[in-house]
């Protein structure tokens, strides 16, 4: 059986099925697959029956994985380097229940592009359900192409040029994380144009999001308005769809053409088990490296590692 996609737009997302991941897949098994994620941008793979090694293994297939550092300080729950750990659960398989912990991963249910807080992009994620809520806890994806591609030209005309710059704690502070104005100006951020043109496509994207805090040459406050307003135009009801996970389900997305966020779930008292690789956009460097290890050298960082429970 061949590679088959179904569209859940017209224009983004598919259901994949007919191949069997557990497999060594042919190269030009591995062509189509990419070619599909380039025209649909996410691509959904139910009861993939992967384990760590498999998911790692099929996410080289899209090129140099990210290290797991940036979101796993102290010792770990996984024992793959490149498997982020994105669930509620702390070293010992227990609901997390430190506070601060717990309002740092809120902010995953904001509007939210992986990696854009680092000058080096995240391309890919794919995100693997190992144990999911029994009520909640989807992941919604919205379609940065055909929304740009539907701004009225004045608005096109505007953005040509712009930068924004991009801050892993600003999407925390607006999800309630305690950090101020200040603490946030002191902090690195990360310049990318607010609009580009996705690679594997050909087609231009809004490049936005909640890491996204001000555009260059705006005022702060005219600056946040305007990606607010491109957030909201964005995550209309005709660009967004929503997954529901069951264990087993494999879900890769392209940060540069998409938007993501979890959904709300009683994160107290139910269980999440989601596990992510990343790849980064571009070639792989000469020497295997992590940015973001210097970056979540913290002390906000290193509070929660001490109480991860």
């Amino acid at each position: 059986m061949s590679l088959v996609a179904k569209p859940i737009l017209p224009n983004f997302g598919a259901e994949m099925s007919g191949v069997d991941l557990m497999a060594p897949l042919a190269a030009a098994t591995v062509r189509e697959i990419l070619n599909a994620q380039d025209r649909y941008g996410v691509t959904v793979w139910r009861g993939t029956g992967l384990d760590d090694e498999g998911h790692v293994a099929f996410s080289r297939l899209f090129g140099y994985l990210e290290g797991g550092s940036k979101t796993n300080v102290g010792p770990r729950r996984l024992k793959h380097a490149e498997l982020i750990d994105v669930g509620n659960l702390d070293i010992d398989g227990n609901i997390v229940s430190n506070e601060l912990t717990r309002a740092q991963k809120r902010g995953d249910r904001l509007w939210h592009t992986d990696g854009s807080f680092i000058a080096k992009r995240s391309a890919y994620s794919l995100l693997m359900a190992h144990e999911v809520p029994t009520e909640g806890g989807e992941t919604w994806f919205a379609d940065t192409r055909t929304a740009y591609d539907d701004l009225p030209r004045p608005m096109k005309d505007r953005l040509e040029g712009l930068v924004a710059q991009h801050s892993y704690w600003w999407s925390r502070k607006q999800a309630g994380f305690p950090i101020s104005e200040e603490e946030l100006d002191a902090k690195p951020v990360a310049r990318h144009p607010l609009v580009h043109v996705h690679k594997g496509s050909g087609r231009k994207a809004l490049y936005i999001a909640s890491h996204a805090r001000d555009i260059e040459g705006l005022p702060r406050k005219e600056g946040r308005a305007l990606l607010a307003e491109l957030i909201a135009h964005a995550t209309q009801p005709r660009y967004v769809f929503k997954v529901r996970w069951n264990p087993g389900d494999l879900v890769c997305w392209d940060n540069l053409c998409s938007m993501h966020r979890g959904g709300e779930f009683d994160d107290e008292r139910q269980r999440r088990d989601m596990r992510r690789t990343t790849v980064r956009e571009g070639p792989a460097p000469d020497v295997p490296d992590d940015p973001y290890a210097e970056m979540f050298k913290t002390s906000e960082f290193a509070f929660m590692a001490a109480g991860r429970k």
